[in-house]
């Protein structure tokens, strides 16, 4: 490598780190709202939240990469020109394909760090966030228990709890269930405990009773129980289990799209091929990216007024490359034949480059014959 690659390298490395940074704390920020309204408003501990905060940290970077090095080309390239370097390059002989040369390089180096983190960091991370929301969406004594509060778990159900001992009892418990339209049943007893069910948790009371009111004839029944066994399978909302999300499982496993894996994520066999194939052509979209904003800089020459055209007209091809690799995704969905199309934006992103970069030094060509 050249001592003009180092440099142009190390310039494009070090503005990456930076706008990367800024990129995954805006993201990481805005998700972690809504990951503690919902932990500490089910009642879960900060430590939970902070877990859950770095497991979802991998795939925000891995969607932030691809524009942190676009950011990064066309923010060094547009000071390099500003600052005549490029103009300097150029007027030694370096072609504008030369002149990527490092872009390219520092693409390639963006891809490899894509290919770990969705083929390795990414799927290990959604395997324990996974395995950690179902132990959490089982412990409903986390989510629906709280003493001294009126508590909906689900629509007509009213629960009350005076207290919860240290051994996990439950105190002077109230629960109102409206659920059935013109019946009213409200259980109350002096103890309850929770035990683990097949598919939901079960509540034992103890020394209670059960009134239930028929609003069609106004008549009410009681009954006096000194223990009862309540199902909350159809109290709580407790989300359902047994089934791997698609994005935690192994690159080879998608690309295989065997009826195993079907059954276990529930998906089908263009949903497998589809997720497959895009942890490989997603990493594809870090060499294009920055190699389409260098490119479409290299339009222009030196201005006191900048390479503002330019610059827009690369954003628009980034926002172009984005639209086609959201409808190559769609359509690779849609049939397991077409998912070649997920490689449709990767590929389309370079030839355009390359494209911009041959007409960059056709006037510099015909100068010199010119000349």
């Amino acid at each position: 490598m050249s001592r003009f690659d180092r440099y142009l390298l190390s310039q494009l490395l070090a503005l990456f780190g930076f706008f990367a940074l800024v990129l995954v704390a805006v993201y990481w920020v805005n998700r972690a709202v809504g990951l503690f309204d919902q932990l500490i408003g089910d009642g879960q501990s900060a430590l939970v939240f902070l877990e859950f905060s770095l497991l979802t940290l991998p795939n925000a970077i891995r969607l932030v990469l691809p524009v942190a090095a676009f950011a990064s080309a066309v923010y060094v390239t547009n000071r390099l020109m500003q600052e005549s370097e490029l103009v300097v390059m150029q007027a030694t002989g370096f072609s504008a394909f030369r002149l990527a040369r490092p872009v390219f390089y520092f693409g390639l180096s963006v891809m490899v760090m894509q290919l770990v983190l969705a083929n390795v960091l990414v799927p290990a991370s959604q395997r324990i966030l996974s395995e950690r929301s179902e132990e959490i969406s089982q412990n409903v004594t986390a989510r629906f228990l709280t003493a001294g509060q009126f508590m909906h778990p689900s629509k007509g159900i009213t629960l009350y709890i005076r207290e919860i001992s240290p051994r996990g009892e439950l105190l002077d418990l109230f629960l109102s269930d409206e659920r059935a339209e013109g019946v009213r049943a409200i259980h109350s007893a002096r103890k309850a405990f929770l035990v683990r069910g097949e598919v939901a948790p079960k509540l034992v009371m103890v020394d209670g009773s059960t009134q239930t009111l028929t609003r069609a004839d106004q008549r009410m029944a009681v009954t006096r129980f000194s223990d009862f066994t309540l199902d909350l399978a159809g109290l709580v909302q407790v989300d359902e289990t047994g089934q791997i999300a698609l994005n935690a499982l192994p690159t080879r496993a998608l690309l295989e799209a065997s009826p195993e894996a079907m059954a276990a994520t529930g998906s089908t066999e263009a949903q497998l091929l589809e997720e497959g194939h895009t942890r490989l052509a997603g990493p594809m979209m870090a060499v294009a990216a920055p190699l389409l904003g260098f490119a479409a800089l290299m339009l222009g020459t030196f201005s006191r007024f900048g390479l503002w055209w330019q610059m827009a007209l690369a954003v628009g091809m980034l926002i172009g490359m984005q639209l086609a690799w959201t409808w190559g995704g769609s359509v690779a969905v849609a049939s397991a034949a077409a998912w070649p199309a997920v490689y449709l934006a990767p590929v389309l992103g370079l030839l355009v480059a390359t494209g911009l970069l041959w007409q960059a030094q056709r006037p510099r060509r015909r100068r010199s014959v010119a000349a």
